[in-house]
């Protein structure tokens, strides 16, 4: 059994047709960060289905998809609004600085 792992997987899309349609289809798998990021739990094989279902959604050519998988001690510091739900973490532990 492999061990599901926090994943920003982000994205930049030409065409607003298939912006709405990477944003709904991410939706179902993870929790919006901001308009673009996405905070997902999965392990590799549910990563590669994630980025294989992307893929049938994006143009290749205009489009671009990332995924980051987030280290086990995620440091971050941010301004403004907090994105993410009450107890929701990005990361098993976390050293966060907010000013």
């Amino acid at each position: 059994m492999t061990r599901r792992r926090p994943w920003l997987v982000t994205y930049d899309i030409a065409s607003p047709r298939r912006l709405r349609r990477v944003h709904a289809f991410l939706k179902q798998h993870g929790i919006p960060v901001q308009y673009s990021v996405f905070l997902v739990h999965l392990d590799h094989a549910q990563l590669d289905a994630l980025l294989e279902g992307l893929s049938e959604r994006i143009h290749p050519r205009a489009d671009d998809v990332r995924a980051y998988r987030l280290p086990k001690e995620l440091w971050y510091k941010s301004l403004g609004a907090p994105s993410l739900p009450r107890g929701v973490m990005m990361a098993a532990t976390v050293a966060r600085e907010r000013k």
